[in-house]
């Protein structure tokens, strides 16, 4: 990221203070001045120089120096920035965070000359130069143009024009450039001219500019330093979105302002450039000091927007393949390649493009697709048109990945990037308040595609399992995020960088998903794809996706709605939370309310007086019912009563399409518990798991009693579903329960009731682990699952669990290429070591030692904290913060020890004398988060003032402010949950 958002430039400490100082004075002086030269200063393009930012930071605003805009740069006082701090200019459209309208871009001829040699691996100051001719359509007359610039360095700026109709670049005059200057706030440059530009007219800015590559942040271009046959090397790559394109070259940096580019890249002849669009040419070109360049250009991309430009050059090798006539290139390091780890990406790209082109009737607009691996990529993957972007990590398959999720992983990743060749690159949103119309959308189909290459795996339970759990968890009524903003929200640029969230992804996918669920698939499909032939190349509001479906709507008359599209969908869309559905299978009266965590009496009286329009498409008797709607807080459906005598039984939320949960009353729930004692696969999995999920958190948050959620569990001897038996565990399995000695009556209890139902499902995994473990790999849900139910197994005690983590451990020990089975490796790691002595525990420490895999590395250290040993974890601790120089990076091993209720006692302990090497080592952020996690089951105030007494010393004294709230809301918590688990305490000693 870019220094904080503020206006000004850089100067010397003293010189700002001198100037401050004189400001009186200047003040006068300036009068006189601004009297004799008019309101600016007359500076010619050619004597505009060092006009943007830089290499130092800029100096807080109470550092600035306090001369007006229009001064030109003193060399004496090099570096200068021509920028404006807020006091010395009027308001204007520089104070806003969108460009004014006045200018619309049409076309860039953008030239980028990166100063990027192989041989210099760690450049102190590497920079590039560039050039960008912009032609732009004027619509209001104006003397004064704002453009996006951000870091940059601007030598030159021109306007030509008006052009003449049908000549190209030929033009009929030159606009003089009076004055350059920068609002650094909101990253504008902004050009002062002589005359006013004609409203109709086209005109062309000429601007030279240069920059900084970076090195430490994925923004802009920036570099990666990695290891290939041996070597050290470098590469440059780009990432303009959501607002970096700015970063790179002046533009019109916002999403609606798409143009054509035609791009050129000058480089060092060792490396392959790459671009949006395939090589036209290559030429020469010779530096001032005799070295050669190459020169390469690239064809003509099509309409679209600044943070799609994408850029690369790399000393890598490539596979290939033709889909459909169109080549797809997949680049990565060469040892990567030789050793085959692009294949799998390469042989699921092709039939992706293929696939979502016969779905959506659309043609991939593009004649190549390259995708190329990077060493380190912040933000996982990147859809630029025409040129890809991944963390190798997450494209690149190993040949030990194969009892990993990670085909998975990658297929997923892959799908999402080409769904947004249409939900972003070809239909883009207006700004990014709605940018969850890529992102939503993209995330959405990403789950046709693998139903597409996966057709065995539960689509359902996969989308519940990858999108719709975590985000459930995270929103509710109280939530200040929708998933679509108004624009009038942001204010400032770094706030668009927040909205890439979970509700903009995972809610927005689950949007588009409740959407698809109650129109037919081929109504969903026909409304999108007008929507996308419509705004091709183009840019759309929510609103416009709305009106697509509503024509659709219209256009037939099978599907009734109770409201128009918009209505419907708006009304999720720009609120928070999901509603709870209640439906009391007594009366069949069905009501609506706001989710909160934590639910008072009342609470929905205080806020969130709005309600959903909900589509209820449900089962009664394992049959499907016709969909009804919840268009209002209370509704009556006499066809969802069930009475006490009879066997029926009614789920709402089928196949868990709609964004809420349900809740049942006392009579629903009891004819659910008879149906899963009774018959539970008469009941579809994903129900089974809806019920759990739905229940637990329903309880968790005091909308029905602990009781009925842990009713549903009765009948878990005869679940084979290991996904369901995960919803099961995470709920009531965890290390806090077992290690917290507060927890003495409960856990023996749990345990013997657990047990005797696990055991069923438990024989099942473990002797495919002991058998044929290879049978797992293309087991997504088993393999995203299978260490919960390990790490509950054993922390239950089960000695068969005990029994197979030493044997598979010993094994792994005495011969290292039989490796522990990947997806329960980290729990092995751990009881291997727990279950073990210093000498299990010293040959971790020795792998550690000497692996340079990080996953791996992340996986031993945790492991290492596992120990019950006090002396071996008082050893761990030591090493951690005093060995010089440092090899435990990947963790912070003090929290590690901390987390077990042995390791607690022991990490206090250790702090009393350690503290300041704790501090030094992670942070003093560190201990604040050591006492929380030392301090988690406080219950009484005089644990607090313990707490409190025993970290003074060590904290600084904001941190002493803070923390007593924290504590006491921990305190709050935690007498909740006592309660709560002396409830279930007693439920288990009547049904145990």
């Amino acid at each position: 990221m870019g220094p904080p958002s503020s206006s000004g430039f850089y100067m010397s400490r003293a010189v700002a203070l001198l100037l401050a100082g004189l400001a009186a004075a200047l003040l006068l002086a300036l009068t006189v001045l601004a009297a004799l030269y008019g309101h600016c200063a007359r500076v010619a393009p050619s004597e505009l120089q060092d006009c943007g930012v830089p290499d130092a930071a800029p100096s807080p605003p109470g550092e600035q120096d306090q001369s007006p805009p229009t001064r030109k740069p003193d060399p004496a006082l090099e570096p200068t920035v021509a920028a404006t701090p807020d006091s010395w200019r009027p308001p204007g459209p520089w104070d806003q965070l969108r460009l004014p309208p006045w200018l619309v871009p049409l076309h860039y001829e953008l030239e980028l000359w990166p100063r990027l040699r192989p041989d210099e691996l760690s450049p102190p100051a590497l920079r590039f130069t560039g050039r960008v001719n912009i032609t732009v359509r004027c619509t209001v007359a104006t003397a004064r143009l704002l453009l996006h610039s951000f870091l940059l360095n601007c030598d030159s700026a021109e306007v030509r024009g008006p052009l003449s109709p049908g000549t190209g670049d030929a033009t009929v005059g030159r606009v003089p450039v009076d004055d350059m200057w920068f609002a650094l706030d909101m990253q504008y440059m902004v050009l002062e001219l002589r005359e006013a530009l004609q409203p109709g007219s086209l005109y062309e800015l000429q601007l030279n500019f240069s920059g900084p590559l970076y090195q430490d942040t994925r923004e802009g271009l920036f570099l990666n330093v990695y290891t290939d046959q041996g070597e050290r090397r470098v590469l440059l790559a780009s990432q303009m979105e959501p607002t970096f394109a700015r970063n790179v070259f002046p533009c019109f940096d916002e999403p609606a302002l798409k143009a054509t580019f035609n791009i050129t890249v000058i480089h060092h002849p060792s490396y392959v450039a790459l671009s949006n669009m395939p090589k036209l040419g290559q030429s020469e070109k010779e530096d001032v000091n005799g070295s050669k360049w190459t020169v390469t250009t690239f064809y003509t991309t099509p309409r679209m927007s600044t943070y799609l430009a994408s850029f690369a050059l790399c000393d890598y090798d490539h596979v290939s393949r033709t889909e459909r006539g169109k080549e797809i290139r997949i680049w990565a390091r060469k040892d990567a390649i030789a050793n085959g780890n692009a294949d799998f990406a390469l042989n699921i790209t092709g039939p992706i493009f293929s696939f979502l082109e016969d779905l959506l009737n659309i043609s991939y607009p593009l004649p190549k697709t390259d995708i190329i691996a990077l060493p380190v990529f912040d933000n996982r993957a990147m859809e630029n048109w025409g040129l890809m972007i991944f963390d190798e990590s997450l494209l690149l398959l190993q040949p030990d990945d194969q009892l990993t999720e990670k085909k998975m992983v990658i297929s997923y990743l892959v799908s999402h990037e080409i769904g947004h060749q249409w939900f972003g690159n070809l239909v883009t949103m207006s700004w990014w308040n709605n940018i969850w119309l890529n992102e939503g959308f993209a995330s959405y189909f990403e789950f046709g595609v693998i139903n597409y290459l996966y057709p065995k795996l539960p689509r359902n339970e996969v989308f519940f399992s990858n999108i719709l759990h975590d985000v459930l968890k995270k929103d509710h009524a109280l939530v200040s995020r929708a998933v679509s903003t108004k624009l009038e929200n942001f204010t400032e640029t770094n706030e668009i960088n927040e909205l890439f969230d979970l509700f903009t992804y995972n809610k927005g996918a689950s949007m588009a998903r409740m959407l698809a669920s109650f129109l037919n698939e081929n109504l969903f499909i026909s409304a999108l794809k007008s929507y996308l032939e419509t705004f091709a190349y183009s840019n759309a509001e929510q609103d416009d996706l709305w009106r697509h479906f509503q024509m659709a709507i219209d256009d037939q008359s099978e599907i009734v709605l109770p409201a128009t599209v918009k209505s419907i969908m708006d009304s999720w869309t720009h609120q928070s939370g999901f509603p709870v559905i209640t439906l009391n299978v007594s009366t069949g009266v069905m009501k609506q309310e706001p989710f909160y965590l934590g639910k008072v009496k009342n609470q929905t009286l205080l806020a969130h007086n709005d309600t959903w329009i909900v589509p209820i498409l449900w089962i009664k008797n394992g049959t499907t019912q016709s969909l009804v709607w919840l268009d209002k807080s209370c509704k009556v459906f006499p066809e969802m009563q069930v009475s006490d005598s009879d066997h029926d039984w009614v789920i709402l939320n089928l196949n868990m399409t709609g964004y809420y949960r349900v809740n049942y009353d006392k009579l629903g729930w009891k004819k659910l518990n008879q149906q899963l004692e009774k018959d539970p696969k008469a009941i579809p999995a994903i129900h089974r798991l809806q019920l759990i999920d739905d229940a637990f958190s329903l309880s968790k948050n005091n909308y029905i009693e602990i009781e009925t959620a842990l009713d549903l569990t009765k009948y878990l001897a005869e679940e084979d579903e290991i996904i369901v038996w995960h919803a099961v565990l995470v709920n009531l399995v965890t290390r806090d329960l077992v290690y917290d000695v507060n927890n003495y009556d409960i856990y023996p209890l749990l345990k013997k009731y657990l047990l005797k139902r696990l055991i069923t499902i438990w024989n099942i995994y473990s002797t495919i682990i002991r058998e044929n473990v290879a049978a797992l790999q293309d087991d997504y849900l088993v393999l995203i699952s299978l260490e919960k139910l390990f790490e509950a197994a054993c922390l239950l005690g089960l000695e068969d669990c005990l029994q197979l983590s030493r044997e598979l451990f010993k094994n792994w020990t005495n011969h290292p290429e039989n490796e522990i089975p990947y997806p329960i490796r980290t729990v092995i790691l751990c009881y291997g070591v727990a279950l073990g002595s210093n000498k299990e525990w010293d040959f971790l420490l020795n792998i550690y030692m000497n692996n340079t895999n990080e996953e791996e590395r992340i996986q031993l250290a945790y492991a290492m904290s596992c120990s019950k040993e006090p002396w071996i974890l008082n050893r761990y601790m030591e090493y951690a913060v005093t060995m010089s120089p440092s090899i435990f990076n990947e963790r912070n091993i003090i929290e590690d020890v901390a987390e077990s209720e042995v390791g607690r006692y022991i990490a206090k302990d250790f702090l009393v004398n350690n503290w300041q090497a704790v501090s030094e080592k992670y942070g003093p952020q560190s201990l604040v988060i050591l006492m929380y996690i030392i301090g988690r089951t406080v219950s009484t105030d005089l644990q607090i003032m313990e707490l409190q007494q025993f970290f003074s010393a060590m904290l600084e004294e904001h941190q002493r402010l803070t923390i007593q709230a924290k504590l006491q809301t921990m305190k709050n918590e935690n007498l909740k949950i006592r309660n709560r688990n002396a409830r279930i305490a007693a439920w288990l000693w009547k049904n145990t």
